[in-house]
């Protein structure tokens, strides 16, 4: 059975949640020896080497000037604070938490969707991305105590990256999804360049921590295609709750690698997360089947 542009979406957003996640575990085990900007420099660095000679390979370098078009700048701009914002807060906070805010990503993008691009959302679909904000919030459990800086550096993290995804959107389908790449990955790079100095200057780099980097890049690198071509594929209000998936990722990967161990409520959001996911994705699919089958129910006689 031939996949639908949504499955397909969803297969993307989800491998890209992966790489994305192995990459922050990797920026994470680092950050206590280096700042954001430094992070940001080196793994955009090794990320632009890659991602310019298969674009190169492939042929999908375009004119450089494209970079001046007003939505690659704008997606520019969002990408670069979005990296800064999260691996600081990364610093800060364990990672399944950071993830966990990071979840209520879908809705902000959803809301960007229908209110920029007009997209039909429908009530059940609003209500299953609701369910799993709330869902995230039993994660998080936000009080008085709740809203440090290291959340509030999250919360930047959403809209931005809801920014640029949204950008992405308004690309237009003529350039290369390896050009954008290679445009951010260049682009993240030169702003952490500038950064340094900001964030407390150069620190010594061990051989240990440019091994995590380089292999951060070439995560950085599979999550930065797979976003583009979910968020160029699918509905955006169908494939962004597929964000979602990160979630299982940053926490298998907290647990194995820095003893995080999530707790019953944090278990319990989780799963109502994912349950509304699923749903989501069970009512789309119904929406498509729904319009087939009213066009093969035979007419009345007349």
């Amino acid at each position: 059975m031939p996949r639908s542009r949504n499955t397909e979406g969803a297969i993307y957003m989800s491998l890209a949640m992966a790489g994305f996640s192995a990459s922050d575990a990797l920026s994470k085990s680092v950050i206590a020896y280096m700042n954001a900007g430094e992070i940001m420099f080196l793994r955009g660095l090794f990320t632009s080497l890659l991602v310019y000679l298969i674009a190169w390979r492939m042929g999908a370098l375009r004119s450089w000037r494209i970079v001046l078009e007003p939505m690659i700048i704008f997606r520019i701009i969002c990408e670069a604070l979005a990296a800064v914002t999260y691996i600081t807060a990364l610093g800060m906070m364990p990672i399944a938490n950071a993830s966990a805010i990071l979840q209520s990503l879908p809705l902000v993008v959803t809301f960007g969707a229908a209110l920029f691009f007009g997209e039909p959302v429908g009530w059940r679909r609003w209500s299953a991305i609701l369910v799993g904000l709330v869902g995230v919030m039993i994660i998080i459990r936000p009080g008085p105590e709740g809203f440090t800086a290291a959340a509030l550096l999250c919360v930047a993290a959403v809209l931005t990256t809801a920014g640029r995804d949204l950008a992405t959107r308004s690309i237009s389908p003529e350039i290369p999804s390896l050009m954008i790449t290679v445009i951010t990955a260049i682009s993240a790079s030169f702003f952490g360049a500038l950064l340094i100095p900001v964030l407390g200057g150069w620190q010594p780099v061990s051989a240990n921590a440019l091994g995590h980097l380089v292999f951060a890049s070439v995560l950085v690198l599979v999550g930065y295609q797979s976003v583009i071509l979910a968020m160029r594929t699918g509905e955006i209000s169908f494939v962004a709750p597929f964000r979602y998936t990160s979630l299982i990722f940053s926490s298998l990967l907290g647990f194995l690698f820095f003893a995080e161990v999530p707790d019953s409520w944090t278990l319990v959001g989780a799963a109502i997360v994912i349950a509304s996911g699923l749903y989501t994705f069970y009512r789309e699919a119904k929406r498509r089947v729904s319009p087939i089958a009213q066009k093969s129910a035979p007419r009345a006689p007349v």
